[in-house]
């Protein structure tokens, strides 16, 4: 086994257990260790810190696995980290709330860049490190045989992370991105439930692995407040907010994104549940654009829901996306009727609570509007954050009250 030895002075991330070992910390490595390879990792002085995998093409250059000395992941280490992640989640089995949840969460549950999703017995993944693909066979049997009734596994590493770990060639998609994994082929759409409310989800072209699993709690929080609303659903994707409103008694929905085929999709959802009393509408627009249409017209709404894809990857471009959310939130913000409600959602990983927090209040200032917080809110506890890992906190939630 290769050794990579870190400089003075920076051993102290991975001495408290945060997953990520970046290049600017790597003094020097033994031998030329491959792409997913395991290595040991040590001190400026030798001491071993515990083992990881090495990603030559990525700035994070080591992802810890373990963090004892004489612990060696092995096939039977990473098949265990699977079953303690599964085991982790066995209450959303039997709990009777929802048949779709995430079974591991990358390096909050020990695996880096690994994530895989449960819809109703099948299994979809995404590999998006070097390690994970490593690995890859062995956690997709521990998946076999760990998960109850695993009707098959989907592979769903069609993801832009790959490239920055070398395991694609140019810029295009690789062909085992994608595909069955194990067992049987997935059926075109599968159907699940949440809280009562049934939905389709694509799995093959879906966004993430399918449907927005870290967003159950929030869905379920924005219902609270739609019996009766006016709702505005912007980048509605296949209508989740939208629907959950529906099913608690909200008045009518506009259904807004720009993706005329998740509208469809949408569309579809409604019509698994034959509830009456809702005047359903899908508007295939920019939003941006829609809202200041909305605004000239003198438009209004009970109950504004914003959750916009990420706009921000990295921390360079944090200022970009934060006028992106203020201009956002400024123009729904001139939407709500008095004592309507404003769900707003960040899921850029660089934008910490204190800047959405702090976006958010810019917004309601230009807006010449006052707002109460009712709630905050992230993602599902079954995308759990480890505190030796702050970075796993991506999903940023407000929900606010115009006075």
């Amino acid at each position: 086994m290769e050794k990579v030895f870190l400089k003075p002075e920076r051993d102290y991330s991975v001495r408290h257990r945060h997953p990520w070992i970046f290049s600017g910390a790597v003094r020097n490595v033994t031998g030329s260790p491959a792409a997913g390879e395991t290595v040991e990792v040590a001190d400026s002085s030798g001491e071993t810190l515990g083992y990881g995998s090495w990603s030559p093409a990525s700035q994070i250059r080591v992802r810890m696995m373990s963090f004892d000395a004489s612990v060696v992941p092995d096939d039977a280490f990473v098949g265990g980290l699977v079953a303690a992640a599964v085991g982790r989640r066995a209450g959303f089995l039997v709990d009777g709330r929802t048949n779709a949840f995430r079974l591991v969460h990358g390096e909050s549950d020990g695996l880096p860049g690994v994530v895989a999703d449960y819809y109703n017995g099948w299994v979809v993944t995404q590999f998006a490190s070097a390690g994970a693909e490593r690995w890859k066979s062995v956690i997709v049997d521990a998946i076999m045989q760990y998960v109850p009734f695993c009707k098959g596994v989907y592979n769903r590493s069609d993801v832009d992370a790959r490239s920055r770990e070398g395991l694609r060639e140019g810029n295009g998609q690789a062909a085992d991105e994608t595909g069955v994994l194990a067992g049987g082929e997935p059926p075109e759409l599968i159907e699940m439930f949440e809280d009562g409310v049934r939905y389709l989800v694509d799995v093959r072209k879906g966004h993430k692995t399918g449907f927005y699993l870290d967003q159950r709690d929030a869905r379920a929080s924005v219902a609270r407040y739609a019996n009766g609303a006016d709702m505005l659903n912007c980048f509605a994707y296949t209508g989740g907010f939208g629907l959950a409103a529906r099913a608690a008694g909200a008045q009518s929905v506009i259904q807004l994104d720009i993706s005329r085929s998740s509208l469809d999709l949408a569309r579809k959802n409604e019509d698994l549940d034959h509830l009456c009393g809702t005047k359903m509408e899908y508007m295939a627009a920019d939003v941006f654009k829609e809202l200041r249409l909305y605004r000239d017209k003198g438009m209004s709404f009970d109950l504004i829901v914003l959750d916009p894809p990420k706009f921000a990857d990295t921390k360079g471009q944090l200022m970009r996306a934060m006028r992106g959310y203020k201009d956002i939130n400024l123009l729904a913000m001139k939407l709500l009727r008095p004592n309507g409600v404003l769900a707003t959602f960040s899921c850029s990983g660089a934008m910490t609570p204190e800047m959405f927090l702090t976006v958010c209040r810019e917004a309601a200032f230009d807006a010449k509007r006052c707002f109460q917080v009712l709630e905050r809110t992230g993602q599902a506890p079954d995308h759990p954050v480890s505190l030796s890992f702050p970075e796993g906190l991506y999903l940023k939630g407000l929900i606010l009250r115009a006075q």
